[in-house]
């Protein structure tokens, strides 16, 4: 489940209620590379932190597909 995101300039990081932190680049996903600062900081967790949803960009990520490598 996850608690909280943050963004570098390459990488977005998920932080899990459980303290590990998964690092995804951010070129894997689109609408996160090209999305603002502020787009990126704008984020919704969803269900108990089960996903990540961003309402001006409308995207939306699970945090099992995170952890499997998807994307």
């Amino acid at each position: 489940m996850a608690e909280s995101v943050e963004f570098t300039d390459n990488d977005m990081v998920v932080f899990l209620v459980d303290g590990r932190k998964v690092i995804i680049p951010i070129v894997w996903f689109p609408r996160l590379a090209n999305a603002t600062k502020s787009q990126l900081e704008n984020y919704e967790l969803l269900g108990d932190g089960e996903g990540v949803h961003w309402p001006e960009i409308d995207e939306d990520l699970s945090v099992a597909g995170l952890l499997r490598g998807s994307h």
